[in-house]
C-alpha cells in the first residue's frame, strides 16, 4: 500500500525551507515571497534546482535520493572531489544510475543492460558559507520512470544510509533547505537582487572585474604564490580609477616559452567571455609541433570592451617582447576587429570559421527548409575552390530560400573576406584554419570548465590541465624521436620527411602521400615561361559513398622551385597537398624543396629554434634575455625529465654537471 507523504512544519527562517524525511517519501513546503510572482503559502513540491543549499553534502544526497524515490529512479554518484591535503570532499555530480554507458569489456551478457546515457543529474559544491549549493541540474530523463522505485547505492557511506532510513530514535529526520535562489515557477529569482545576481556574482560592471567577493583576495594570493614558486612567471593587474580589479592577464613560465616557438599562429579563445561563464576567462592559445593545442597566456576582463581588450593584448605583447602574431583567430567581433587592427596592425585577422558553423543551427534553425539551407551553406563555404563559384553558390543560396533579408546571413556575408575559404588562401594558419567541415577549434580548458565553475576552482583545475597538456607534449616528444614511422609507399618525399616530421604530423602529410593515388590525371593547361599551370584530376568522395572526379589546378614555376595548388593545403596546414606533390612528381622532383618543409613540424625544433636565436637576436648587455633563453634551453630538460624515474636521474645529473662547468668559469677568472 502506497504511504501518504508527510508534511513539513511552516517555515519560520525566511532564509530557509524544511524537508521533513522518513526514508520513503518527501514533501517539500516552500513559502514563496511574494514579489516571485507565487502567492504567499502556496505549497508545492519543489525538484532539485540551482542555488539550492544544504548543511552538509550527506544532507544534499539524502534529499536527491529521496527526489529520486518520488519521481522513480535511482542515483549514482559520477564524481567527487577532494581537497589535496585534508582529502575533504567540496564538490560532487550525482546522477541517475541509467547515465552513460557501460564500456565493452565491462558488459555482462547475461545481465540486461539497463543504461541509456540518461542525461539527469545535479552538481554541486561546498562554497564559501559552508553548506552545499546546487549550481547545475538536468531534470530531464530519456527512459521510462517508475513508480516508487528505490534503492540505496551501495557505495553509499554509512552517514548517508543513516540519513535515508528510519531510525531507531526517531522516524522523521528534518534537513533545512536554504535559498541561495528563491524558487519561483520558472525556476528563477535571487534572494538579495542588490548585492548579487542569479548566478550569486556581483552585477555586470563594465569598469571592474564581474567575481565573486573574496575572488580578487584569491586571485591575488594564486599570483604570488605562483610568482614565487613558478621561475620566470608573469602577471599584470588593471585597476580602476576607484582602485578595484579590472582586468588581469597571467602566464606560466612553460607557456611563456611557448610563445618563443609557436605565437606565429593565435587562436584567441573567448568562448567563456561570449556565453556568459561564471569566469570572464580568455585564452592565448596557439598549436605546438605535434599539432596539440599549447596555452600561450590567460586574461580575466571586466567586459568584451575596447578598453579591456587593448589591455590585454598590450600586456601579451609586453611578456613577449614585443612580437606580434603572423595570424590571429578569433570569434566574428566587430570590438576585437578594431582593437586587432591597432595593436597588431601587421598581423591578419581572421574569424575562426569553425565557430561561425557552430552557430548555424542557433541563427538558421527557424527558418524553413533548414536542413536545405545548411546542407547549401556548406556546399559554398567548403567545396568554393575559386571566388567566383562562392559567390555564385552564395547567390543562389539566398534566391532559391528567400533568405536575402536574414540579418545574420546578410553581416556574415559582408564580413566574408575574413572567414570565408576561398579569401584566406595567402593566410598561414598553421593547422589551426579548420578548413574540412568536421574540424573545430575546441577551447583549451574544455572539461575543466563548466558555466558555474567558479573562480577559485578554476585556478586548481588551471594547473591540472596544463600539466597534462606538457605531460602530452613531452611524450609525443619521446615518441617522435624514438621511433621510425612505418612507410606505406615507395614514393620519396614519404622517406624524406619521415626522418624530419614529427609522428602526428607526418601521419596527416603520409595521408597525403597515399592520396596521389587517386589523382590520375596531371596534364598542362598553360604555360608561361617557366610558370606553368597543371590540371590534376581526382576521384573524391561525395554523398553517398559515390566517387566522383574533381579539377584541381596546381601552379608550378620551374625556375623558382615553386608549387601552389588552388586548395591552398599548404596555407591551411603547413605541409603540401597529394596535388602539389603529383605536380613535383610529373616534373621529376625527388625532394620537397626546402620552403616547404616548416621548422614548426620539425622533431628538433625547440633546439634548433633556440640555437638560431641565442646565435644572433640576443643582445648581449640585457641580462634578461640571458634568462628567457637558459630557461627555454633548461625547460626541455625538465619536461622530459619529469616523465618518468630513470629520465629524472639522467636529468638531474646533467644539471649537476653543467653546474660545475659553469663554477669553473668563476674559478678560471679568478
Amino acid at each position: 500500500m502506497e504511504e501518504a507523504p508527510l508534511s513539513s512544519e511552516q517555515v519560520l527562517d525566511p532564509d530557509c525551507n524544511e524537508v521533513q524525511m522518513d526514508g520513503d517519501d518527501l514533501t517539500l513546503t516552500a513559502e514563496l515571497e511574494g514579489q516571485n510572482g507565487v502567492s504567499e503559502g502556496r505549497k508545492e513540491f519543489v525538484a532539485p534546482a540551482l542555488g539550492m543549499e544544504f548543511e552538509s553534502y550527506e544532507d544534499a544526497y539524502s534529499y536527491y535520493n529521496c527526489y529520486a524515490k518520488e519521481v522513480g529512479f535511482r542515483v549514482r554518484v559520477k564524481n567527487s572531489w577532494f581537497k589535496r591535503n585534508s582529502r575533504e570532499k567540496y564538490g560532487a555530480v550525482l546522477c541517475c544510475s541509467s547515465q552513460g554507458f557501460k564500456r565493452i569489456k565491462d558488459v555482462n551478457r547475461l545481465r540486461k543492460e539497463t543504461r541509456t546515457g540518461c542525461p539527469a543529474m545535479i552538481r554541486m559544491r561546498l562554497v564559501d558559507t559552508k553548506r552545499w549549493r546546487i549550481l547545475e541540474v538536468t531534470l530531464e530523463h530519456n527512459h521510462l520512470l517508475g513508480s516508487k522505485v528505490y534503492k540505496s547505492i551501495k557505495k553509499m557511506g554509512n552517514g548517508v544510509k543513516r540519513n535515508c532510513q528510519p531510525s531507531n530514535d526517531a522516524d522523521v529526520r528534518t534537513i533545512k533547505l536554504y535559498k541561495a535562489l528563491v524558487i519561483d515557477s520558472g525556476g528563477n529569482g535571487t534572494s538579495n537582487p542588490i548585492a548579487r545576481d542569479a548566478t550569486g556574482m556581483f552585477p555586470d560592471h563594465p569598469n571592474q572585474l564581474n567575481i565573486r567577493r573574496g575572488d580578487t583576495q584569491a586571485l591575488y594570493n594564486y599570483l604570488c604564490r605562483m610568482q614565487l614558486t613558478n621561475p620566470n612567471f608573469f602577471y599584470l593587474m588593471d585597476l580602476n580609477e576607484e582602485g578595484r580589479l579590472r582586468n588581469v592577464f597571467w602566464i606560466d613560465a612553460r607557456s611563456r616559452a611557448a610563445c618563443g616557438y609557436f605565437s606565429d599562429v593565435i587562436y584567441l579563445d573567448n568562448t567563456y567571455m561570449s556565453n556568459k561563464f561564471e569566469i570572464p576567462l580568455v585564452a592565448f592559445v596557439g598549436i605546438n609541433h605535434h599539432g596539440q593545442s599549447v596555452l600561450l597566456g590567460c586574461g580575466l576582463l571586466a567586459g568584451e570592451t575596447t578598453e579591456s581588450y587593448i589591455w590585454l593584448f598590450k600586456a601579451w605583447l609586453t611578456c613577449t617582447l614585443g612580437h606580434s602574431p603572423q595570424t590571429i583567430i578569433t570569434d566574428r567581433c566587430k570590438t576585437l576587429s578594431s582593437v586587432i587592427a591597432e595593436v597588431f596592425p601587421r598581423c591578419h585577422h581572421r574569424f575562426s570559421l569553425s565557430l561561425i558553423m557552430k552557430k548555424v543551427p542557433e541563427k538558421l534553425g527557424g527558418l524553413c527548409n533548414y536542413d536545405a539551407i545548411r546542407k547549401a551553406l556548406v556546399k559554398a563555404v567548403y567545396e568554393s575552390m575559386k571566388v567566383i563559384e562562392f559567390e555564385a553558390a552564395w547567390g543562389f543560396m539566398v534566391q532559391r530560400f528567400g533568405i536575402g533579408d536574414h540579418e545574420w546571413l546578410r553581416s556574415l556575408y559582408e564580413d566574408r573576406v575574413q572567414w570565408a575559404l576561398v579569401y584566406l588562401k595567402d593566410t598561414s594558419f598553421a593547422g589551426m584554419a579548420a578548413a574540412r567541415p568536421n574540424e573545430a577549434l575546441n577551447p583549451f580548458f574544455d572539461k575543466y570548465v563548466h558555466k558555474q565553475t567558479p573562480l577559485k576552482e578554476f585556478l586548481d583545475k588551471y594547473e591540472l590541465a596544463l600539466q597534462k597538456r606538457h605531460k602530452e607534449e613531452a611524450l609525443a616528444d619521446i615518441e617522435s624521436r624514438s621511433s621510425n614511422p612505418i612507410l606505406k609507399t615507395r614514393c620519396s618525399f614519404e622517406l624524406q620527411l619521415s626522418k624530419a616530421y614529427t609522428r602526428e604530423v607526418f601521419k596527416k602529410f603520409q595521408y597525403e602521400v597515399e592520396e596521389m593515388y587517386s589523382c590520375f590525371s596531371t596534364t598542362q593547361l598553360h604555360v608561361d615561361g617557366p610558370i606553368v599551370i597543371f590540371l590534376v584530376k581526382e576521384r573524391v568522395m561525395s554523398e553517398g559513398n559515390r566517387r566522383e572526379i574533381k579539377d584541381y589546378e596546381v601552379l608550378y614555376n620551374r625556375t623558382a622551385g615553386e608549387v601552389r595548388c588552388i586548395c591552398s593545403c599548404f596555407n591551411f596546414y603547413g605541409y603540401l597537398c597529394r596535388h602539389s606533390l603529383c605536380v613535383l612528381n610529373f616534373n621529376g622532383v625527388e625532394e620537397i624543396p626546402s620552403k616547404y618543409i616548416l621548422s614548426r613540424w620539425k622533431k628538433d625544433y625547440k633546439r634548433l629554434h633556440i640555437l638560431d636565436h641565442g646565435s644572433s637576436n640576443i643582445d648581449v648587455s640585457d641580462r634578461v634575455q640571458w634568462f628567457n633563453q637558459m630557461y627555454k634551453s633548461a625547460l626541455q630538460i625538465v619536461e622530459e625529465g619529469a616523465i618518468s624515474l630513470d629520465h629524472y636521474k639522467v636529468a638531474l645529473q646533467s644539471f649537476e654537471e653543467s653546474l660545475k662547468r659553469v663554477h669553473n668559469v668563476d674559478v678560471r677568472l679568478e
